[in-house]
């Protein structure tokens, strides 16, 4: 049984620059983690090649750095891992990220569940999920919390929706986005990063695809543009309200009903 995981660097820090001309993050120069919900999608896929004799491969979208995040997935226990790199993928947005790991995943192999994070702590779309399904022709269950089982074929799960939730099976091959209650990921083993060699970590680009149009990567291929990314504002201001409880109360009431908040 072979299970595939996507996995994205982002981030570590909240102090990141936007690029004003394209509307993308600057993520040259600036520490990176793997994405908090790879994990435990990753301890999923890990568990059930435990469970059920399988194995594990891990496959990302980057700049050539994202090797680190595909070094540190095999330290968790995966066989292997890809990484999709080229110029032409940069600035990206949720449909035509999705093409193209699509892409790389018919050119990486076949597999019997595609596991993905429920959403990613940069873009918070969590919609590259169910989009690579439909261009993978795959059947797709998001908000996983559990999986029970699989058998004869399927895989048995339960998701959540927002007010209760559902028990169901999904026939295999299948892609699956969890959540975070669905387990505590393990941590990397030092041991195994010292066994890591290159060809554990396997690169394809632009060329490598079938679909040679570039229009259908990175900007050109993204139906959606960011029109403008700025940081919140920050309002220091405070006030402080002196007197008897009752004096407080009347004040902060006709405060907050000067500001039109009630």
């Amino acid at each position: 049984m072979k299970f595939l995981v996507c996995v994205k660097q982002v981030p570590g820090s909240n102090n990141v620059q936007v690029d004003p001309v394209t509307g993308v993050l600057k993520r040259s120069g600036i520490q990176s983690k793997m994405n908090p919900y790879d994990l435990y999608s990753l301890e999923a896929a890990l568990s059930l090649a435990e469970r059920y004799e399988g194995s594990v491969q891990t496959i990302t979208m980057g700049p050539p750095q994202a090797k680190a995040v595909i070094v540190e997935t095999i330290c968790m226990g995966a066989e292997s891992g890809t990484v999709l790199s080229d110029r032409k993928f940069a600035g990206a947005d949720v449909l035509a990220t999705a093409y193209t790991i699509s892409q790389g995943i018919e050119k990486t192999g076949e597999f019997d569940i595609i596991f993905c994070g429920k959403q990613t702590t940069d873009g918070d779309t969590a919609q590259v999920g169910a989009e690579l399904s439909e261009y993978l022709g795959l059947p797709n269950v998001s908000n996983v919390i559990s999986i029970e089982e699989i058998k004869d074929g399927k895989v048995y799960l339960t998701a959540a929706l927002d007010d209760k939730n559902v028990k169901m099976s999904v026939k295999m091959p299948c892609l699956i986005s969890v959540d975070g209650d669905i387990n505590s990921p393990r941590l990397p083993s030092y041991k195994v990063k010292q066994t890591v060699t290159d060809d554990m970590v396997r690169f394809l680009s632009f060329d490598d695809f079938d679909d040679k149009n570039p229009n259908n990567y990175g900007l050109n291929g993204s139906a959606t543009q960011v029109e403008r990314i700025f940081p919140p504002e920050k309002n220091a201001e405070k006030q402080e309200i002196k007197g008897t409880s009752a004096e407080q109360s009347q004040a902060l009431f006709e405060l907050i009903s000067a500001k039109k908040i009630i």
